[in-house]
């Protein structure tokens, strides 16, 4: 994943997903954090020293038990996915599935913020 601005990741979560995102902020350099309106959370890092390296990861624990994360840390227990190192966490930390968010970090931020108002819009909030 190319460099990003964390100040265009703050900003396309207030204007464009403002229907589920209560508040967006960097709360440190290459981090973001977005409060969704069901109280869940996702947090958003970039590595300052290892260069690619990423997170995106949705906080539900406290809803429903469950987290999603994309990132692409090469744990070798993941090597059989198809996408290695990308891979997407699914409801927990141990159901991995490949990861098919795009390597440019506005488009990852519209599609995972877009699967959090699919999940947010079904649970009734």
């Amino acid at each position: 994943m190319r460099p990003c601005d964390t100040s265009r990741l703050v900003e396309i979560a207030v204007i464009e997903f403002a229907d589920i995102v209560e508040e967006a902020y960097c709360p440190d350099p290459g981090e973001v954090r977005i409060i969704l309106i069901d109280g869940s959370y996702i947090d958003i890092w970039f590595s300052l020293k290892l260069k690619g390296r990423y997170s995106y990861h949705w906080e539900r624990r406290a809803l429903d038990g469950k987290i999603y994360r994309h990132d692409n840390a090469p744990h070798k227990r993941w090597e059989g996915i198809v996408t290695f190192p990308r891979h997407f966490h699914n409801g927990s930390e141990a159901h991995v599935e490949a990861s098919n968010l795009s390597e440019v970090p506005e488009e990852a931020l519209r599609q995972f913020l877009s699967f959090a108002r699919d999940i947010i819009s079904k649970s009734g909030k």
